[in-house]
């Protein structure tokens, strides 16, 4: 006869990364939250004002039309450095929690909200945790950026940088562009938009459905420059689908696009096909006569900006009453009240940055190129 096993869930998937690798903990409303990164090479000049400056740009409670959650995010090294510069081994940042109110969240011990991952959380592992969505809250993003900090260092060196905006907010959008926004013009504004009138549509339009207790979504668009020819490999891990999957793994995101995207698909392949124009392996600069590719061909960077977009639905909590279930499934009307983002998009733009930064560190050290 066979021995009826009953399995345990665990929670797997809390790494990213081959060699550059990180692992995040901690929960919205724990002690703390924080990272371990594996693979750092040593020697890297640790500038903490920049790392901090990078969580100042995700933190809560930053602009009117952000979360009233009011975290200073200070971070703490607490292993992997010595003298200001990296050892080579496991680099370790904490952020601790400090605007914790757990209270705000008892009523939601028995309920299910509406398009979060509280039911899918509780059938999975038969327990969850409801004070601000535990480990699924959002809040789980600074130790993202923490690490991404760490990677725009290392890719600093190489020449590598990293720019991302907001580029629409639900119907408000910017008219298409191939610029590249400095940081400077990108937080100019607080919705994070650098053309100063759409940026300001934007903002009107979300404090108007701020005051109707409702939310809204919206777009990022991303760019790496003076990315050198060669990152990513040809089959399973082709740079874009690694990007695609670091951006897919952040909260809210529901789509992601490189290059052309969807709009390539009107295109005739004669209008679509990026003209070469000289080889440039090892150096930068316009390889082709167009960029519909975004950057990368068969898997792999040609020497081109990378471009990409990621797409964010509207917060899933409103402060409006909602209909939901409870655990026994009976039908529950479910308050809307807490400290949340009516627009998630401005606070995600360091986000994008980050894991951006993560996919390309890792790509960097795993074709040893990184001097």
């Amino acid at each position: 006869m066979y021995k009826k096993t009953t399995f345990v869930n665990l929670m797997a998937g809390n790494s990213f990364g081959q060699i550059f690798k990180i692992t995040t903990f901690g929960e919205s409303h724990g002690a703390m939250i924080g990272v371990v990164i594996d693979g750092c090479p040593s020697g890297l000049k640790i500038d903490e004002e920049f790392i901090q400056h990078e969580l100042n740009r995700r933190k809560p409670g930053q602009s009117k039309i952000t979360s009233k959650r009011r975290e200073d995010d200070k971070f703490e090294i607490v292993s992997g450095v010595f003298e200001g510069k990296t050892t080579g081994t496991p680099l370790t940042i904490i952020i601790r929690n400090t605007d914790q109110k757990p209270g705000d969240y008892a009523h939601l011990a028995d309920v299910f909200r509406p398009s979060h991952a509280d039911y899918t959380y509780q059938e999975k592992y038969g327990i969850r945790d409801f004070r601000g969505g535990g480990r699924s809250s959002a809040r789980e993003t600074a130790a993202r950026v923490a690490a991404g900090a760490i990677a725009k260092l290392l890719l600093k060196k190489q020449g590598i940088t990293f720019s991302a905006y907001v580029s629409q907010v639900g119907t408000v959008k910017m008219a298409e562009t191939e610029k590249v926004f400095s940081l400077h013009e990108i937080e100019k504004t607080i919705i994070r938009c650098p053309e100063k009138s759409t940026a300001e549509k934007m903002i009107k339009l979300i404090e108007k459905t701020k005051k109707e207790g409702d939310t809204l979504g919206g777009v990022i668009t991303g760019v790496i420059s003076n990315c050198p020819v060669g990152l990513g490999e040809p089959v399973f891990d082709k740079l874009h689908a690694d990007l695609g999957k670091a951006m897919l793994s952040i909260n809210a995101v529901k789509g992601f696009e490189y290059g052309s995207g969807f709009e390539g698909t009107k295109m005739k392949g004669s209008e679509h096909n990026d003209i070469p124009l000289s080889l440039r392996r090892g150096e930068r600069g316009e390889a082709t006569a167009t960029n519909h590719s975004g950057g990368i061909q068969g898997g792999i960077s040609n020497g081109m900006e990378i471009r990409f977009k990621v797409a964010f639905k509207p917060i899933a909590t409103i402060m409006q009453d909602q209909q939901s279930i409870d655990k026994k499934g009976n039908k529950v009307i479910i308050d809307g009240k807490g400290r949340h983002d009516p627009c998630v998009v401005p606070r995600a733009v360091p986000i994008v940055e980050a894991m951006a930064a993560l996919v390309i560190a890792d790509h960097l050290l795993r074709n040893k190129i990184y001097k």
